[in-house]
Order: structure tokens, then C-alpha cells, then sequence
């Protein structure tokens, strides 16, 4: 069928002349400026003249800062900007990342009336093709998360698919994801419309200027070095794309910035004899691997292949970025899938095979917000080849995070400050982003976890866990048991099954949480960051006072669980504190709040010599008994009384013995290990809020039930405090709200994962933030919160009653399941198990 194709390609093969793509223009004001002297100061210094520092300029002035300078080291829009597919696409599985191209779509769109250039805009529409059932599932979760943010979007048939698109061969599709405001555009146009909105707006622009690195005192950025001169600033913005990772290393104290680039091939043909009208929408075949748009009549085709080449892993790379040299062998099974999707290209003559760098990052999220240990030092890069798409709403974001201290969307996902510094060496991200490519188009179902650059971090268990049959996901680098596969199970079997119904590991984890309940397991959660804080005085109650919302001034032993919150009284962390003397605490967070939590105790406490702040994670093992014979095996371990007198809830006397003597005790009441898939059902059914997944950084204490957590009507002051008296005189406007499903069948529908709309009354209202099966209830549980929106769109105050009068359902890939809505607090109907046909949902609403 495509033996033409093929012939041409082995001639190239023969001939492998490279070629270079014309270059992007460049702009009046950068030339005017580049005869210029720099000037001596500003206040922000962009570095990266492509799409992302284009954009952040272009924010930043709208939003009143003008003394920002952009360097560029060679030609604005030269960099990857310039070689980008200009294909802007809003299916996204992230809402935080639906929302950016979105607003990027916006954006665009009006560009050209604002500046004058034409950016090449084209309402095509795109469709993302699914040959399996499991594929279409993956664009109903899409779909339904795009029409309650307002993207217009439709699932459609195999048939409607070659109606919109007669050239495609549609016979082994089972449908398909229409969404017709999705664009194609020039990128290095649109990158040189902002940069020209900007430089109206005072953004002074050099190109041919570049970065050595970054002059840091004390912790904070005061300047730059160029190779044209100094320029003292307090913000630097690092958008140098393909060389963020090199600049990041040059500064006088590094910033790690985890993203490696790869090879990115795409082919580009002459036009057909009628050409391809320029409406013609843009095709996504993720199981084919491929993407195809409309190119000046022809076509653009490119792909992410399952063996990708990473490139640049010995440091910087050319000064501007070329055409790389072709590589047909290993485009052709790209081309292969190509002609199988559109056979009639056999008759068009190829003109050149485009071959350049793109960055990934290791978890196929793009990079932004403020080093964890520069202040004034912002990134935003490693875009994992959707630049364009996300340019507009990641550069408005950036921009809203340096000049009012965070942004309007909670972008925790996105964070710098989500990696540690094993992430970033070059060993890791070679290998990691080797994975990740392929994954851009691979299924990606709930619960999968990364294979490579694993075991960076593991607990002195690992071993004795592993060789009981543990199975492991990783977080923030550290490893942790899943559930543990008992002998009889098969092992290779769990490992490669992948589903959005009801797993096979469900019996496993169904025996761990009853287990639990009846007897007593150990789970080990030496992952979670633990800190210590000391002084010499007081003051470290002092300053934990102002930077936690909860009263920490508690006898010795006493456990707290606090909030520690922002100005704005959103939860940063979501932590316990124990105080172990007079003048020193121990804090335990989660996982992936090792950096964040740091960066944020070190920016807010006082540089005093007598005040001491200490990373111990890696000094304990800590293991969680739970259970109803917790108390028995720690009587056996203790010389201390374990009666409730002497021990206490959210009490600490002691350290335990070693795991195996906690093992050995425990046999006789039957303990056993458990993971973290067992736990999570507990907290879930528990209505326990989990920070990073229920809480972030624009969730309060009011919002979620926590009232009783937060010191408000003692006195003392806390950041936070101020906007939590505000907002409990005028009342919150979402609630976190617990949702049991009704009329769902666990074996035969598909389950609740996250982020699926909340319905009230048939109106939208919120989403889901994070779900489970109750194995006691033997009914999925959902969490998330409620909003409570008029006729015109606006928000009001959501009261107990409003929720409580509702009738709400779920919706689940574009099925919609009733549920029943509890607030927080309520009494546990699991001190016994009961049969769910006999349990009264009402008995949750008690103390």
C-alpha cells in the first residue's frame, strides 16, 4: 500500500542531507533594543525568548509590572517555539491543564487584533480517535470534565468521524472525541505578538544577549551576569526551554530543574491537488501513536514513538536549535501507522523530515512556580511537547504567582517544588524520560505508576516487605507498598492488569482493611517527611504558633493536627506535630511535601541561630499499627502502660521496637502487613481530608470541617487568621462533602477514580477530589466539595441546608450515578461491620 512512500524514504536513507528550517523573524523593538545598553537594573529579568517568556512578559505587563527585561540569547521564537507542530489541543486528562489551553485558545484568538501580526489562528477543531474500548472510556473521562469547564466537546461514532474527516479510515475505530474550538497556529508568530504586545506595554526585549548565570545573596536573587553586562533585578524567570536544565546548575547556589530533552520527528508533504481545506480538523490517533493537522494545503504528521532518542545529556546545546538529522528508519513505524490511518497519502510527494528537540519532564507535567531555595527565582519550562497549548494560561499563571504571591488556580500539580533533588540528575532523567515519551500517547488507566528510575528512595524494610510479597508505587521518589500479594496469588498476573473497572488486586486489599478493622496490621510509612524543630528558648513555639492554625502549646507527648496555612487561609500543609520537650517538636506531612513544606518554614522563619530547623525523614522508620489489637501488641513492646489513662489518643511516649519484634508479638493476634491501598479506603470511608489530593492551597479549614482545628477564638495570630475570620463572618462557598453511590454495581460498572463531576439537581457543581471502595459500607465512596452557583453563573455561600436538600449523582465517563451527600463531622457507623442492604446512610450524620 505505501511501497511509493517507502521507496522515496530508502533514497533518503541514501542521501541524508540535512535541512534547515527558515528562520522566525525577528521583531523591530528587540532589534532597536539590541543596539542598545542593558540597563543596569529591573525588577524582573526573563531569560527565553520563545513562547513561555514571551507570555509571562506579556502577563506581567497587563498586570502593571513594566521594568521587566527579556533576554534571549539568539533570535526571538529560534528555540523549539519555532519547530512546534502548531497544534493547540484542550483534551487534556489534567483540569488545571484543560483550563491553560483554554485560556491560551482565548488568547490567541485575539492576539492578532491587538498587535497586528497574524499568528496563522485557525478554528479546525481536533478529533482524538480510539481503536479500543478502554481508549474510549479514557475520552468519555476527557469529555465530561471539558463541558463542566465549558469547552464544548462530543463523543462521537466511527461514522461521524469520516464525515468530518472523509480522508481517514475509520473501520477499526469504536469512536471518538470531538472538540471543534481546538486550533492550529503559527507558535513562533504568536510568540512574536506577545513579545510585541509587551515591549507596547514598557517590556524591554534584547535578543543576541546571553545568560551566564544567576548572582544569588543570602538566598535571594540580586542580579544577573550576561555576556553583555550585569543587571541587578529581584525576580529572574527561567524560560530557557531546552537550556533551563544547564542555567538552572550555573547559578551561584543551583536550582534543579528536571526535564531532558528528546528527539521530536514530524513530516511535512506538499499540498494535495485540491488542497485540504484549511478548516480541516486535526486528527489524534493515540493508539496509532501518531497526530496529523492541515499544512499549507498538505499535511504535518508526526508521533510519540515507543523507543525515543534523548538527546543533549552531556550539557548545553547549540546556541539556537536546527533541523537534526533525518532518521527514516526509525520515523517508519510512525509512517507506517500514518498510511494505515490515511491511505491516500501514498500519492503525495514528502518534502522533509523534521527532526527537533522537545523536553519532557519525569511525570509528563510541565514546570513552573519559585525554586524551593532561591527566592525571587521562578521557572517555567518543560512543556513535554504541548508549548503551545499551554503557553497562554502557564505564562498568566507564572505571572499571577510573582506578582500576588500565588495563582488563581491551584497548580500544585505543576509545582517546581513537587521533585526533590534525586529527580534531577542526569542518570534519571535520561532514563525516566525514555519512558515517559512513549507515554504521552499510551492508556493511561487509574493507578499506574512509572517503571524507571525507581528505588531512589526506600525504606530500610524494603527488602523484608518485598520478599513477603509486597507490590510498590512510588512517591516523591520513595517507595511504598501498594498491598501485599499473598503466595497463592499470581503475581505477574496483578502486575499487568490494567483496568477502569474493579481491579484484581480489590480481594487482596478487601482482606488487608478487614484485617484492620478485626484484628491489627502494620503499614510502613517511614515515606512520610518528618521535620524537627528546636531552640534554645521559646522560640520555636512562637514561631510554630504564627505559622500553624492550631494550638501547639501542649504538655509534652501531645500530638496536634494542624494546618499550616497562607495568607489567603488555604492549606499549604496538612501535618501533625508532636511536642517532645519544652523546646522542641516533631512534624510529620506527607510524602511529597518534603521540599514544598521546607521551602515554605525556611522563607517564613526567622533567620536566628537559635531557632533550628531539620530534615530527619531519613533518621526514622515509622510503622502504623491499626487495628483493635494495636493496643496488645504494643503492650507486649512497652514497659509503659497502654490503658487510655496512661496512653492516650494523639499521645507519644516511646519509640517501638524493631519491625520483626513487632511482628513476632503480633502473631498471636493475628497481624499482618498492609498498604497504602488499604489505607486509603480507611480514611476515605473515614471522611479524612488528604492534602495534595483534597486540600491545596485555596482550601480552608472552614471549608472542609476543620473548625475545631484552628486556635480562632483564642487570640493568638497566624497567617491565615485574618481571611478565616473574614470568611466564617460571611460564610463559605464550597463545602467538602462525603458521596456514597447509590444504584452503582461494583463488578459490572466503571468506578469512581477522581475528578469526576458532582451533579446537584441535574446542575454541576463540583468535582470529585478523591474516591475508594468501602469495603464496610460494600459502596463506593467519593469525596470533594460543593459549590453553590445563581442562574448568572456567580458564586454564593454554601450552607448545611443546601447541601442537605440536594439530590445529587456522579458521573462517571458520561454516566451518571446517584449518591447520597454527608457533611463532616459524623458518627462512624464502622465500629461493626453490617451488610449494606441493612445499613441507614442517615446514622452518618450524628456527633
Amino acid at each position: 500500500m505505501f511501497c511509493r512512500w517507502l521507496s522515496i524514504i530508502r533514497r533518503r536513507r541514501a542521501s541524508p542531507a540535512r535541512r534547515r528550517c527558515s528562520s522566525a523573524r525577528g521583531s523591530t523593538s528587540a532589534a532597536e533594543a539590541r543596539a542598545a545598553a542593558l540597563p543596569a537594573q529591573a525588577q524582573v529579568v526573563i531569560c527565553g525568548g520563545g513562547i513561555m517568556g514571551t507570555s509571562v512578559a506579556y502577563h506581567l505587563s497587563k498586570m502593571g509590572w513594566k521594568d521587566v527585561v527579556l533576554l534571549e540569547q539568539g533570535r526571538l521564537a529560534a528555540g523549539s517555539t519555532r519547530f512546534c507542530a502548531g497544534i493547540l489541543s484542550t483534551a487534556r486528562h489534567l483540569t488545571i491543564e484543560q483550563k491553560m489551553a483554554d485560556y491560551s485558545n482565548k488568547l490567541y484568538q485575539q492576539l492578532e487584533q491587538e498587535t497586528g501580526i497574524q499568528t496563522g489562528y485557525v478554528r479546525t477543531g481536533s478529533i482524538s480517535l480510539a481503536q479500543t474500548q478502554d481508549r474510549l472510556i479514557s475520552l468519555k473521562r476527557i469529555n465530561s470534565r471539558l463541558n463542566v469547564i465549558g469547552i464544548p466537546s462530543e463523543i462521537i461514532s466511527p461514522k461521524k468521524v469520516a464525515e468530518l474527516h472523509p480522508l481517514l479510515n475509520v473501520h477499526d475505530l469504536v469512536g471518538a472525541l470531538h472538540v471543534p474550538e481546538d486550533a492550529v497556529l503559527s507558535s513562533a508568530d504568536v510568540a512574536l505578538a506577545l513579545a510585541s504586545a509587551a515591549s507596547q506595554n514598557g517590556v524591554q526585549i534584547y535578543d543576541r544577549t546571553a545568560v551566564l548565570h544567576v548572582m544569588v545573596k543570602k538566598g535571594q536573587v540580586t542580579g544577573v551576569e550576561t555576556d553583555k553586562g550585569q543587571i541587578e533585578c529581584q525576580y529572574f524567570v527561567n524560560c530557557a526551554g531546552q537550556w533551563a536544565y544547564e542555567l538552572g546548575l550555573s547559578n551561584e547556589e543551583p536550582v534543579s530543574i528536571p526535564l531532558h530533552a528528546c528527539e521530536h520527528f514530524y513530516l511535512l508533504t506538499r499540498p494535495w491537488e485540491t488542497p485540504l481545506q484549511s478548516s480541516t480538523p486535526t486528527i489524534v490517533d493515540p493508539d496509532g501513536r501518531i497526530y496529523i493537522r492541515n499544512w499549507q494545503g498538505g499535511i504535518l504528521s508526526g508521533g510519540f514513538e515507543k523507543n525515543p532518542k534523548p538527546i543533549f545529556t552531556e550539557g548545553k546545546n547549540q546556541l539556537e536549535i536546527q533541523n537534526l538529522q533525518e532518521d527514516w528508519d526509525h520515523f517508519e513505524p510512525l509512517l507506517s501507522s500514518l498510511l494505515r490511518r490515511m491511505p491516500e497519502l501514498e500519492t503525495l510527494e514528502i518534502l522533509k523530515l523534521v527532526n527537533c528537540p522537545e523536553t519532557f519532564t519525569p511525570d509528563m507535567r510541565c514546570i513552573m512556580g519559585e525554586s524551593p531555595a532561591v527566592q525571587g527565582y521562578f521557572v517555567l519550562a518543560g512543556m513535554n511537547s504541548a508549548g503551545l497549548s499551554f503557553g497562554g494560561g502557564a505564562g498568566r499563571y507564572l505571572a499571577e504567582w510573582m506578582v500576588h504571591g500565588y495563582p488563581s488556580e491551584n497548580v500544585w500539580e505543576l509545582d517546581l517544588k513537587r521533585f526533590g533533588a534525586l529527580q534531577s540528575s542526569r542518570t534519571f532523567l535520561r532514563h525516566r524520560v525514555m519512558e515517559v515519551m512513549p507515554l504521552m500517547y499510551d492508556l493511561k488507566v487509574p493507578r499506574w505508576d512509572f517503571q524507571t528510575g525507581r528505588q531512589l528512595r526506600t525504606s530500610p524494610l524494603y527488602d523484608r516487605l518485598d520478599a513477603q510479597g509486597a507490590r510498590w508505587m512510588e512517591k516523591h521518589g520513595f517507595e511504598r507498598p501498594k498491598y501485599f500479594v499473598p503466595p497463592d496469588k499470581d503475581l505477574l498476573a496483578l502486575e499487568q492488569s490494567k483496568t477502569f473497572y474493579k481491579p484484581d488486586w480489590f480481594d487482596i486489599v478487601e482482606s488487608e482493611v478487614k484485617c484492620c478493622k478485626e484484628a491489627v496490621c502494620v503499614i510502613d510509612m517511614s515515606s512520610f517527611t518528618k521535620f524537627e524543630i528546636t531552640s534554645t528558648g521559646d522560640q520555636a513555639l512562637e514561631i510554630l504558633q504564627y505559622l500553624f492554625s492550631n494550638d501547639l502549646d501542649v504538655p509534652v507527648g501531645h500530638i496536634v493536627h494542624t494546618g499550616m496555612l497562607n495568607e489567603g487561609g488555604g492549606y499549604e500543609n496538612d501535618c501533625s506535630i508532636a511536642r517532645l520537650n519544652k523546646r522542641s517538636f516533631f512534624m510529620i506531612s506527607p510524602t511529597d511535601q518534603q521540599v514544598h513544606c521546607w521551602a515554605w518554614l525556611k522563607k517564613h522563619m526567622p533567620s536566628d541561630s537559635s531557632l533550628l530547623l531539620e530534615d530527619v525523614t531519613w533518621k526514622y522508620t515509622a510503622l502504623n499499627l491499626i487495628g483493635p489489637r494495636a493496643v496488645d501488641v504494643l503492650s507486649e513492646l512497652s514497659y509503659a502502660p497502654m490503658t487510655p489513662d496512661h496512653f492516650p489518643s494523639l499521645f507519644c511516649k516511646y519509640a517501638l521496637h524493631v519491625y520483626n519484634e513487632v511482628m513476632s508479638v503480633g502473631q498471636k493476634y493475628g497481624i499482618r502487613n498492609a498498604g497504602y491501598y488499604a489505607l486509603r479506603s480507611l480514611r476515605i470511608e473515614k471522611f479524612f481530608a488528604f492534602w495534595g489530593q483534597d486540600l491545596n492551597t485555596l482550601t480552608t479549614p472552614l471549608e472542609c470541617g476543620r473548625e475545631s482545628r484552628v486556635k480562632l477564638e483564642k487570640g493568638m495570630d497566624f497567617i491565615g487568621r485574618h481571611a478565616l475570620l473574614q470568611q466564617k463572618q460571611n460564610g463559605v462557598y464550597k463545602r467538602f462533602t462525603m458521596f456514597i453511590l447509590d444504584d452503582h454495581d461494583t463488578d459490572l460498572d466503571l468506578w469512581p477514580w477522581w475528578g469526576e463531576p458532582i451533579y446537584r439537581n441535574g446542575q454541576y457543581v463540583g468535582k470529585t477530589t478523591s474516591s475508594a471502595y468501602s469495603y464496610t459500607l460494600e459502596r463506593h465512596v467519593c469525596l470533594g466539595f460543593v459549590q453553590n452557583f445563581s442562574d448568572t453563573g456567580e458564586e454564593q455561600v454554601v450552607t448545611a441546608d443546601f447541601i442537605n436538600r440536594g439530590e445529587y449523582e456522579i458521573d462517571i465517563a458520561g454516566h451518571r450515578f446517584q449518591a447520597k451527600a454527608k457533611l463532616y463531622p459524623f458518627t462512624s457507623l464502622f465500629t461493626h461491620k453490617r451488610r449494606k442492604d441493612d445499613v441507614e446512610l442517615s446514622d452518618l450524620h450524628g456527633k
